[in-house]
């Protein structure tokens, strides 16, 4: 009987690590589908480890539950639970990169913070809503990029260009921007008397990418002493 109940309570315990394999894998392979700095690999070991912690930490409690209220031993199953939940934020801020005026792996960031949840949520026998949330997820993931595609939003970027002669040029180039729909948010130039040359810095806010490569060209076509244009 000993052996049955030992037997029947490692079936669990393996039975939850391959559930939390198959929710974490799920949500690692759409990251790993779109090129994600955190994809397959990265997701199941977090679902796997983290279940395997709760399992871990309730083990730990019914190991030690005999004691009572009296003694100095105090067990709390939610313990690791909580530190998991802290500690996932710094896996998840690995995956965060800035690059000039774009963030990205927020996404990803985000989706590890869920599988660990979903980790902890299995580990403690949590498995409807486990896979509930899994599935509410992906829907999440794929859905929303195809409605984000259909939806204009801001977006930024820093115009670089590097004009000859000292003759200003700022009201001339605004009045293109705003031509194309690209508004004008910050800008600052850096005149070079030497070289007889000046550098201008623009940060634009803009809907349509079509719209700022228009404006673009349109400043080069307008402007003759251009000798550099960058977008950043």
């Amino acid at each position: 009987m000993h052996d049955f109940s030992y037997i029947l309570v490692l079936g669990t315990v393996l039975g939850k690590l391959f559930i939390a394999a198959i929710l974490g894998g799920i949500i690692g392979w759409e990251r790993h589908r779109r090129g994600r700095p955190a994809g397959l690999r990265t997701h199941l070991l977090v679902c796997i480890g983290v279940t395997l912690m709760m399992l871990v930490s309730e083990h730990i409690f019914v190991q030690y539950q005999s004691h009572g209220h009296n003694s100095i031993l105090r067990v709390d199953p939610a313990r690791i639970a909580a530190q998991v939940v802290t500690g996932i934020g710094f896996l998840g801020a690995g995956t965060i990169m800035r690059s000039k005026a774009s963030i990205r792996g927020l996404t990803t960031a985000a989706s590890l913070w869920v599988v660990a949840g979903i980790g902890l949520a299995v580990g403690s026998g949590f498995i409807i809503p486990a896979i509930f949330t899994t599935v509410i997820a992906i829907a999440i993931l794929t859905l929303n990029s195809l409605v984000e595609k259909k939806m204009k939003r801001n977006r930024y970027r820093s115009i670089k260009m590097l004009i000859a002669g000292q003759g200003h040029f700022l009201d001339e180039i605004t009045q293109i921007l705003k031509k194309h729909s690209v508004k004008l948010k910050n800008y600052k130039f850096k005149r070079n008397i030497e070289n007889d040359e000046i550098e201008y810095d623009f940060d634009v806010m803009y809907r349509d990418e079509k719209a700022l490569l228009f404006a673009s060209n349109d400043v080069t076509k307008t402007i003759k002493d251009i000798k550099s244009f960058s977008l950043e």
